[in-house]
């Protein structure tokens, strides 16, 4: 049952075009403070208590979310990432989706993901809250209610995503934090240094649809076992092959900026997605700043994409009776 949380802790937001109220939740503990919102389930803004500048990126506005700003920092789902062709075929029946990528594909659960929708506030504590969302059967093509749970929490320098969902129907199921850090807080990230626990990624077309191989890392671009600049990459938005199925919490991924803070990324998805930010242009962020390409760096723990359409990855389906789950941390030290 929902709880009456205490109101000192909850601020208005605005309102979205369509009249709905977004509200703003302050989290604090473990040295951290952060700030959330119904929206989406967006971690709008991220502070360690001794460092002054934000570490991740965040709107002003609902609007801003909505254009500029979407995906920052929100829940993206019920299938985060790319599905190729806006279509699937499960247990014997195709399915059209939302084609909201290029006119083609499905991104991040389509044109009215998780990430457009209001959450309810379910539980608040000093540093947590616990939000809920319902997406009908049939929302965006998919099948299935889907009954999302999505916890957010602060400790011991560790910002804790732990995401579960529920179905009445078959439907795949890959919910993930779109948060984008920066631990500078220069608005650019290429010489943030990146290690990722990963022996193979997935090599993507044109338009960015994984084209079905899953190579070694070794002798590529995307070779990050060993430390190095984010830069050098050139173009970072891919998956890495963490394990063929999801797996006890473990590290996965580490990032130091030149301030001497770092982060490493605990998780138990079988993917991350990485992007460096390539193409944001103009988002209008948090106190007045304005975000251009490479301002900050999403490190998405996820399932493959595309895994629906290829029998070859890890399995995405959510069936009846089952408990989807993942838990992601993101935590802090300081030089």
């Amino acid at each position: 049952m929902t709880q009456t949380p205490p109101t000192d802790r909850i601020t208005d937001f605005g309102t979205l075009p369509d009249g709905r109220r977004v509200e703003a939740i302050t989290l604090a503990g473990g040295g951290l403070r952060a700030r959330v919102l119904t929206l989406g389930a967006i971690v709008q803004d991220l502070r360690l208590d001794s460092v002054a500048h934000p570490l991740v990126l965040g709107c002003e506005t609902p609007e801003d979310y909505l254009g500029p700003g979407r995906y920052l920092g929100a829940i993206v789902g019920r299938y985060g990432n790319r599905i190729g062709g806006a279509r699937m075929v499960l247990d014997g029946q195709s399915h059209a989706l939302d084609a909201n990528f290029l006119g083609r594909h499905t991104l991040h659960g389509g044109s009215q993901g998780t990430d457009t929708m209001v959450w309810r506030i379910e539980t608040l504590q000093p540093a947590s809250v616990t939000l809920s969302l319902t997406l009908p059967d049939g929302h965006m093509g998919f099948p299935g209610q889907l009954d999302i749970t999505a916890r957010i929490a602060l400790a011991d320098r560790t910002l804790r995503i732990t995401l579960e969902a529920r179905t009445d129907k078959a439907t795949p199921c890959s919910l993930t934090h779109h948060g984008y850090f920066d631990l500078d807080g220069l608005g650019d990230i290429r010489d943030h240094r990146l290690r990722i626990a990963a022996q193979h990624y997935l090599p993507v077309d044109a338009e960015l649809i994984p084209d079905g191989r899953i190579l070694p890392v070794a002798d590529t671009p995307f070779d990050f076992r060993a430390d190095r600049p984010v830069g050098q990459v050139g173009a970072l938005d891919h998956n890495f092959c963490l394990s063929p199925a999801p797996t006890p919490l473990r590290p996965v991924a580490w990032l130091a900026g030149r301030s001497g803070l770092s982060l490493e990324v605990r998780t138990t998805c079988c993917g991350l997605q990485v992007y460096d930010g390539a193409h944001l242009d103009g988002v209008p962020g948090l106190g007045g700043r304005r975000y251009g390409p490479h301002a900050g760096i999403a490190l998405e723990a996820q399932h493959w994409p595309d895994a629906p359409n290829r029998p070859g990855f890890p399995d995405a389906i959510l069936r009846p009776g089952e408990v989807w789950q993942s838990v992601t941390e993101y935590r802090l030290t300081q030089a």
